[in-house]
């Protein structure tokens, strides 16, 4: 840690000029070189950190040893840490005069899954999950954003004179079943703690590395999860004249409902229905009593959302209807809200963005996956949600123009974000849309 402030504080010493006084234009080209000069002379500390994550991931709540390292980074930069927020959720606050208070959130938690990236640090560690062994990765990126969260965090610490105010860095747990965010809100997170004048949050995704995408208004989809048990009558597989087939039942049902995204839906508005899970039966020449059906539903506008879940429900009547069964039992939780971008702290970090990152710095559709940020968002801090690339440039434009394989996306067994350049985009385009915050509230703005 010596070795990366003395560095950083050497880089900034060559640079001491850097205009950055109250009502002065921020000189973003030369701050930037400033930020990757140090993020390059420190990237070895975050690959090894990035690397260990990715090796030892830990599922929603049981986040332990992810957070206790996390922890321990902030505790060395300087920053005061209270841990078991929300369960297993850190907040790291540092103090640096008068000013507002910026949140920076990343996740903690990993997927129930095997990774079969082949990478020399690939995880193969297992846990109990929902009372079974599974294994368990990183398919998602959280780790990525760790990296990016702590290499930020060092960044800003070594440029406070540079800003005024309060940082708060927050590891969330469970960001993937939509838990973490709620649990450190019920936990205190704004009340034992400074409540955010402004928040940002990052994600990574398929895209060419170096590139950052962003948006205004919509950032994610709502989410809801979908649990069906169609019931029947079991019997022997060679007489289904005597039974009730729970299983046609689930297949007629994943078939059909498809139909209230196609024909009960408006085709200009987004929405999901996605079945990722059925459980039934024990051997081949068994009809069973019971088949479970688990899935995801997502939208973006709450009407949309409405008339797609009462299709949802209908058409697993009808289809137990068809059949001469028993209702189904039928249950839909809510999950995460649709994330929304605040256009006025959007429109400050753009300013910074687009000069630091150019054509590489675009604009992007509303993201189809669900993000529990919307929490804090909700909660009444205005914030920025984006993402950034993770693919070398050349083998995402194959894979666009049908040159190359397709990309394996996040949740994909494959999902192998290419590190050094990712994470230094991460901490580079962070820590400016921090440091714009921080301007924009020295300028009165």
């Amino acid at each position: 840690m010596i070795r990366f402030v003395t560095s950083l504080l050497a880089s900034v010493a060559l640079c001491a000029a850097l205009p950055w006084q109250a009502h002065a234009e921020i000189d973003v080209t030369r701050l930037k070189g400033v930020i990757e000069t140090a993020v390059e002379s420190d990237y070895p500390r975050l690959d090894a950190l990035y690397k260990d994550i990715h090796a030892h991931p830990e599922i929603a709540f049981q986040e332990v040893k992810t957070a206790a390292r996390l922890a321990a980074e902030m505790r060395g930069l300087g920053f005061d840490v209270t841990e078991q927020v929300g369960k297993t959720g850190v907040v790291a606050i540092y103090r640096n005069g008068d000013g507002p208070t910026i949140m920076v959130r990343t996740e903690l938690d990993a997927l129930p899954m095997e990774e079969k990236t082949g990478l020399p640090y690939a995880s193969r560690d297992k846990t109990s999950w929902n009372g079974r062994e599974t294994f368990v990765a990183h398919s998602c990126g959280h780790d990525i954003h760790m990296a990016s969260w702590v290499g930020t965090a060092k960044t800003l610490v070594s440029l406070k004179d540079q800003w005024h105010g309060t940082l708060m860095f927050i590891a969330q747990p469970a960001e993937e079943i939509g838990s973490g965010a709620k649990a450190m809100l019920a936990d205190g997170l704004f009340t034992r703690f400074p409540k955010p004048d402004f928040a940002f949050a990052l994600h990574d995704g398929p895209g060419p590395y170096g590139f950052i995408f962003y948006r205004v208004g919509i950032g994610s989809s709502n989410s809801d999860s979908l649990a069906i048990t169609f019931h029947g009558r079991g019997g022997h597989g060679a007489a289904p004249q005597q039974t009730i087939d729970p299983v046609v039942i689930a297949a007629r049902f994943v078939l059909d409902v498809q139909s209230v995204i196609s024909r009960e839906k408006d085709p200009t508005e987004f929405g999901v229905v996605s079945i990722g899970a059925i459980h039934g039966g024990t051997a081949e020449n068994i009809i069973p009593d019971d088949v479970r059906l688990f899935g995801t539903i997502r939208s973006y506008k709450p009407e949309v959302r409405t008339r797609m879940l009462a299709g949802i429900e209908r058409t697993a009547n009808a289809a137990a209807a068809m059949s001469g069964a028993p209702a189904p039992d039928i249950k839909i939780t809510e999950g995460a809200k649709a994330v929304m971008n605040d256009p006025g702290v959007v429109a400050t970090a753009e300013k910074v963005l687009k000069v630091a990152f150019g054509d590489r710095f675009r604009t992007s559709p509303p993201g189809t996956p669900s993000e529990d940020f919307s929490e804090f968002v909700n909660a009444g801090v205005p914030s920025m949600f984006f993402n950034i690339g993770v693919y070398e440039p050349e083998r995402v434009a194959a894979a666009r123009d049908g040159s190359g394989p397709p990309l394996p996306s996040n949740h994909s067994p494959l999902f192998a974000p290419v590190p050094k350049p990712t994470i230094e985009t991460g901490v580079t385009a962070m820590t400016l849309a921090v440091l714009s915050a921080f301007d924009r509230h020295a300028r009165g703005e």
